[in-house]
């Protein structure tokens, strides 16, 4: 079994509601995180993001100035100065298939639905961690590869036929290695 060291981590958490950030930094604190910054809407999420260099983000999908997706799209420019791979968790507390889609299109790496439990949020983190995505670069899109599932059967009329847009994420295996003792 691997054992992760979560006190290397630097997580941002950018969240509208004061409670729900304390919650999931509790949370995060619990499994052993040291550096936990906050921001209180899309637009000091950025700011936050580009000063501290965050290796896992969780953002909320509704908040002012910009949200959720708004700050995802904004993060996931490949020409970014700041890094474009970083996984990001969204929050939400709603779970219909469209919205999961959107924060999936949108380039989120995990999506963990209100009220959270400490498993749930335990479970992505590790999986960002742990399983980093290697990331897909399109005309029309930059983020983690969508497909879960790597079946060579699917024939759709999506089915990428060559690899030529994968991307590796060149920090990926440094987060990884930082994080295991």
């Amino acid at each position: 079994m691997i054992r992760v060291d979560f006190s290397k981590l630097r997580i941002l958490i950018v969240d509208d509601n004061a409670h729900m950030r304390r919650i999931v930094r509790t949370l995060l604190h619990g499994f052993g995180a040291r550096e936990v910054h906050e921001a209180e809407d899309g637009a000091s999420g950025l700011e936050v993001f580009t000063s501290h260099l965050p290796d896992i983000l969780i953002v909320d999908w509704a908040m002012p100035i910009f949200d959720g997706i708004e700050l995802v799209s904004m993060i996931r420019r490949p020409d970014s100065v700041v890094n474009p791979y970083v996984p990001i968790i969204m929050l939400t507390g709603h779970s219909e298939k469209s919205r999961v889609m959107r924060a999936r299109d949108a380039g989120v790496t995990e999506f963990l639905c209100k009220p959270i439990s400490a498993k749930a949020l335990h479970q992505r983190v590790l999986n960002c961690v742990l399983n980093p995505r290697p990331f897909v670069k399109t005309k029309d899109y930059f983020g983690p590869d969508r497909r879960r599932s790597q079946s060579a059967s699917y024939t759709g009329p999506e089915r990428r036929t060559n690899d030529d847009a994968i991307v590796v994420d060149p920090s990926a295996e440094r987060l990884r290695e930082s994080v295991r003792y």
